[in-house]
């Protein structure tokens, strides 16, 4: 049940349901569907079946399933469903770096960036990694590049976040447009206060997300490690240990 405590002691309850499809997808599917219906009817089914295929295609997109959130305050938690594409040290976007009307940035140092590349198979719904205020949602246009390219994080329509969690630690992610990309809808605005996993946007249909960790916090993922949006641990704040994994 939403909202229910679970833990590793075996307390609370689980079970499998069918993911529910969240509302900005809902549209989308409807429109699909009376056209196959309607194609159906007038017996052109040629036309009929792919579009039933898209109907089905545009609900699994906008499927927002319930996940375990990990509820320790020192935990960063994965905002993407997806792949590790890119682990690097770079300074955090412009827009995240200065001090504004809401408060100080994030600085100039480099700070080491996760890069979650989510396909069209992935869940698009993205979460807070943290609980916090947020402090900056800043939306920048720009291209459509795949967002598998590092470059990706400067030229392509992205959004930025910056969450301040109530011992002062800012966090920013940044939401990435892709190849087929061409929507990113925001669910939160600055001032709002966010738990850890509680949704706050998605792209549509392919992209990006990009997580600043703070100074001194190296992931606890790997290269090519898939991510679970609200429940993968990316990083444990303040924690630096390397960790090494293999392909197989």
């Amino acid at each position: 049940m939403p909202g229910e405590l679970v833990d590793n002691k075996g307390k609370g309850h689980a079970g499998w349901s069918w993911p529910a499809i969240h509302p900005e997808g809902r549209k989308f599917a409807l429109v699909t569907a009376v056209a196959s219906a309607l194609t159906a009817y007038l017996a052109w089914e040629t036309i009929a079946w792919p579009l039933a295929f898209l109907t089905a295609g545009v609900l699994a997109f906008f499927r927002d399933p319930q996940r375990a959130v990990p509820q320790s305050t020192s935990l960063i938690i994965a905002p993407a469903d997806g792949l590790i594409t890119l682990i690097q040290k770079v300074p955090p976007p412009p827009e995240l770096r200065q001090a504004d009307g809401a408060g100080p940035g994030m600085g100039d140092a480099p700070l080491t960036r996760v890069s979650i590349f989510m396909s069209v198979f992935d869940v698009h719904i993205n979460r807070a990694p943290v609980a916090g205020t947020i402090r900056r949602v800043v939306y920048i246009p720009g291209k459509f590049l795949n967002a598998d390219l590092d470059k990706a994080s400067e030229d392509n329509e992205r959004q930025h976040f910056m969450i301040e969690r109530s011992d002062g630690v800012r966090i920013g992610f940044t939401q990435i447009a892709g190849l087929v990309a061409r929507r990113i809808v925001p669910f939160v605005k600055p001032g709002d206060i966010v738990a850890a996993g509680q949704r706050v946007g998605l792209i549509r249909f392919g992209s990006r997300v990009d997580v600043y960790l703070p100074e001194g916090t190296e992931p606890r993922v790997l290269l090519g490690q898939k991510t679970i949006a609200g429940e993968t641990v990316l990083a444990e704040i303040g924690q630096a240990l390397a960790i090494e994994g293999v392909i197989q």
